[in-house]
C-alpha cells in the first residue's frame, strides 16, 4: 500500500466485523447484513444522515468488545465461541437463557471439574458474567473514541445491551432514554439471524414476541410494516460493497499515519482475546518493520510489513480460547483449528481493495520453506519475501512471550531457536538475520563480494553464469522468480555487464567459478 493510497475507515471496521462474526460462530457478513437492516430501518423512520452515521458504525462495532474476556468465558463455559453462539437462541434475561448457561458450565471437562465450576459459578460467576456484558459495551465505546468516531457512535455503543424494559446491561436506561441507534441496531442484530434461518415470517415473529421487553415497540412496528422492503434482496446482495457504499454522511478517509493509528487501535483490541497475547501484534509490527529497514527495503515495503504485523492476528478471533489458553498439548482436531487462523485473517482482509495486499502477506506468515507450514503448505518459492520476514518476527516475538504451556524464552534462547529453524529449512536465513539484528542480537556481518555484490547476489551470479533460467535459480535458492530478476538487474548494474556471458566472465575472473559443485568445463 502506497503512502498516497487512502483507506476508508469503513473498510477497516467492516473487515474487523468479519472476525466478530467468527467469534459468535456466525457466517461471515452477519454483521454486515445487520448493518444494512439497521440502515433500512433508520431510513424508514426518517433519521438524518448524521443519525444514520451513528447507526452505521455502531452496527459494525456493536459486539467488538465481546472477545475481550474470552479467557474468562472459556474458564467458565469451556469454549467461548460455543458460548457466544447461544446468544441468539434465547431471549436475554430469560429463564431459558439462564438454564442454557448453567448447562454449559465446565463444558469439555471431567464430571468433577464441572461440579467444581458450578459451585464456583454459584458463588461469584453470575456476577462476573453481568460485569462482562457491561464491560463489552464500555470497551466498544473506547474503540470508537480511539477511531475518532463521533460522540453519538460511542453513546450508542455504551447502550448496546440495554433493553426497552430497562432490564439489560448495565441497566441504567430504558425506553426512549437509550439512543435510537442502539435500539435500532439491537433489533437488526437479532432479526438478521431469524431472517437467515426462517425468512421474513421468522423475523417478524421474533420482533413481535420481544416487542416491549427487549425491543422498542415503534421500531418493531416499522420493521413489520416494511419487512418486505427492509429484507429485500438481503440474501443475494453483494454485502461487502453494499455496506461500504452505504456509509452515510461524509465518507471517513484515512491516509498515512492515520491508517496506522486505526490499525494499531484495532490490533490492541484483538490481542485482548488472550492475556498471553497482550501487545503482541504491535511488537511484531515494530520488529518486522525494523527488520525490513535492516534489509534496506523501500519505505512502501517497510510500511506494508508494519501494517501486516498489526493485522496478522485478526484471525485469532475465529479460534476458541479453550485452544489458545490451553496449558497442555493440543490434539489433532485442535491443531486443525489453529492452522486456520491465518486463513481467517486473509478472509477478513481480502475483500478490501486497500487491505488486500496485507492479506496476501498475512496468510503466508505461518508457511515454512520446506512446505511444513500452514494453512496451505506452500513451498519456499511460493512464500513472499515480506511474509518470510513477518513469519520470522512473529516466531521470535512469540518465543519472548509467556504462553500457557511454557515460560517466556530468554533473548539468547529465542535467537538460538530461530537459527535452528533456519538450519532445518523452516525459516529464511536473511529474514532471520534481519529480525535478530533488529532485536539487538549480534549477527555475523556477511562479507560483500566483488563490486559490492551481496552474498545472495553472488549466489545468483554463479547460477546465472552456469546458464540456469530465472525459474531454475528461484527453485534452487527457494526465492521468487521476480526476486531473481531484481537480483540480476542489480548484478548487471554493479559489474557493468549486459549479458549472461559477460556476467560469467566476471565470475571466472573474480575467482567465483569454478567451485565444488560446478566443475570446470561444465
Amino acid at each position: 500500500m502506497e503512502e498516497s493510497a487512502p483507506v476508508r475507515l469503513a473498510e477497516i471496521v467492516a473487515a474487523l466485523s468479519l472476525g466478530i462474526d467468527l467469534g459468535f460462530s456466525q457466517p461471515m457478513e452477519h454483521v454486515l447484513r445487520q448493518c444494512l437492516i439497521a440502515l433500512r430501518i433508520a431510513e424508514r423512520i426518517g433519521l438524518s444522515d448524521t443519525a444514520r452515521g451513528a447507526v452505521y458504525y455502531s452496527a459494525l462495532l456493536v459486539n467488538v468488545g465481546c472477545h475481550s474476556d474470552a479467557h474468562e468465558q472459556a474458564k467458565w463455559f469451556g469454549d467461548d465461541i460455543a458460548l457466544k453462539a447461544t446468544k441468539f437462541e434465547f431471549e436475554p434475561r430469560s429463564a431459558r437463557e439462564a438454564l442454557g448457561m448453567v448447562r454449559r458450565l465446565g463444558a469439555g471437562g471431567s464430571p468433577l471439574h464441572r461440579i467444581r465450576t458450578g459451585v464456583e459459578f454459584a458463588v461469584s460467576g453470575r456476577r462476573d458474567v453481568d460485569d462482562m456484558l457491561a464491560q463489552h459495551a464500555s470497551l466498544a465505546r473506547q474503540l470508537a473514541d480511539q477511531l475518532d468516531l463521533p460522540a453519538d457512535v460511542g453513546a450508542a455503543l455504551a447502550c448496546s445491551y440495554e433493553r426497552w424494559d430497562g432490564k439489560g446491561w448495565p441497566g441504567k436506561v430504558a425506553g426512549d432514554d437509550a439512543p435510537v441507534a442502539s435500539r435500532i441496531v439491537q433489533l437488526a442484530e437479532y432479526v438478521e439471524v431469524a431472517y437467515r434461518s426462517g425468512g421474513i415470517a421468522a423475523a417478524r415473529e421474533l420482533a413481535e414476541r420481544r416487542s416491549g421487553s427487549q425491543f422498542d415497540p415503534e421500531l418493531v412496528r416499522t420493521l413489520c410494516d416494511h419487512a418486505v422492503e427492509i429484507f429485500d434482496g438481503l440474501a443475494n446482495v453483494g454485502t461487502w460493497q453494499s455496506v461500504i457504499d452505504a456509509e452515510p454522511t461524509l465518507t471517513v478517509v484515512l491516509s498515512g499515519s492515520a491508517v496506522d493509528r486505526a490499525l494499531q487501535a484495532i490490533a490492541e483490541f484483538v490481542d485482548l482475546k488472550s492475556p498471553y497475547m497482550l501487545g503482541h501484534s504491535v511488537a511484531v509490527a515494530e520488529l518486522a518493520a525494523a527488520a525490513g529497514r535492516h534489509l534496506n527495503l523501500g519505505e512502501g515495503e517497510v510500511r506494508a510489513l508494519r501494517r501486516a504485523g498489526l493485522v496478522h492476528e485478526f484471525g485469532r478471533l475465529g479460534v476458541s480460547n479453550a485452544i489458545w489458553d490451553r496449558p497442555g498439548p493440543l490434539g489433532a482436531g485442535e491443531w486443525e483449528r489453529v492452522r486456520l487462523h491465518p486463513y481467517y485473517a486473509e478472509r477478513m482482509l481480502q475483500q478490501s481493495d486497500a487491505l488486500g495486499p496485507l492479506a496476501r502477506i498475512v496468510v503466508q506468515q505461518r508457511e515454512r520453506l520446506d512446505g511444513s507450514g500452514y494453512p496451505r503448505g506452500l513451498p519456499g518459492n511460493a512464500i513472499s519475501p515480506l511474509a518470510r520476514i513477518l513469519g520470522a518476527a512473529d516466531a521470535y516475538q512469540a518465543m519472548r512471550e509467556e504462553r500457557p504451556h511454557r515460560q517466556a524464552l530468554t533473548a539468547t534462547t529465542a535467537a538460538a531457536e530461530l537459527r535452528a529453524s533456519v538450519r532445518v529449512g523452516h525459516l529464511d536465513a536473511d529474514a532471520v538475520d534481519a529480525v535478530l539484528a533488529a532485536a539487538g542480537h549480534r549477527v555475523p556481518r556477511r562479507q560483500d563480494g566483488p563490486a559490492g555484490l551481496t552474498a545472495r547476489e553472488v549466489e545468483v551470479l554463479k547460477l546465472l553464469a552456469m546458464g540456469l533460467s530465472n525459474k531454475q535459480i528461484a527453485g534452487r535458492l527457494v526465492i521468487a522468480s521476480k526476486t531473481v530478476g531484481n537480483h540480476i538487474e542489480h548484478i548487471y548494474s554493479k559489474i557493468g555487464a549486459t549479458s549472461r556471458a559477460a556476467a560469467a566472465l566476471f565470475a571466472v575472473q573474480q575467482g567465483l567459478l569454478p567451485e565444488e559443485g560446478f566443475p570446470e568445463g561444465s
